[in-house]
């Protein structure tokens, strides 16, 4: 690991700190290694957690994206999170979310990175041509009849092109890529969750 990516690192106790009382984040768990941390936030859904909770790790081994294809994650390149919620929807209105979370991630890549985005509906998130994000919504009907649903959300933050498998390097980006400088990354994980904190609260599913 570089000095830069290890002066670079989360830290769960910072991130809570930083957020101060907002829905998203009242929990937060940093990962050294997880193999999608879409698994962590189930396992908290089902310990009846609050919505709000967020899971970060530096490394996925089994990221999941959209029909079962994988997402490749470099440590301490990106970030890869997940957050629980618990939306007044139906099963049936729930892709709403997926469009709810990807326009959250472009919208905050255009105001604090200062790159222009695009987004190829529903879920992938492209600056230059490249894709640098994706979200992936995994929802179920709890016992009591409610929905719930947890994000899954992963954005290339400073990888360079050979971070990327040579399979990938046409397409892949990253944010490092497009501006040219490093990225500080909790910064923008807190811009991230608040303007998901922001978002959240007008959410419909029509949204």
């Amino acid at each position: 690991m570089s000095e830069v990516e290890r002066s670079d690192r989360l830290a769960a106790d910072e991130l809570r700190a930083i957020l101060g009382e907002g829905q998203m984040g009242n929990q937060l768990v940093v990962v050294e290694e997880v193999r999608s941390t879409n698994d962590i936030a189930w396992e908290a859904a089902e310990r009846g957690t609050p919505e709000g909770f967020v899971v970060f790790a530096e490394r996925q081994t089994a990221g999941r994206g959209r029909y079962g294809r994988r997402w490749e994650t470099t440590p301490y390149l990106g970030l890869w999170f997940s957050v629980l919620l618990r939306p007044r929807i139906t099963l049936n209105e729930s892709p709403g979310l997926t469009s709810l979370l990807a326009g959250v991630i472009a919208a905050t890549i255009i105001e604090e990175i200062g790159c222009a985005t695009s987004i190829k509906a529903p879920n992938d998130i492209y600056v230059d041509g490249r894709k640098v994000a994706g979200v992936l919504v995994e929802g179920r009907m709890a016992s009591d009849g409610g929905y719930v649903a947890v994000g899954g959300m992963g954005v290339n933050v400073n990888q360079t092109l050979e971070d990327f498998p040579v399979e990938l390097r046409k397409t892949a980006g990253s944010l490092r890529m497009a501006t040219g400088r490093q990225i500080q990354r909790a910064p923008l994980a807190v811009a991230l969750l608040r303007k998901l904190e922001k978002d959240y609260r007008t959410f419909t599913p029509a949204g």
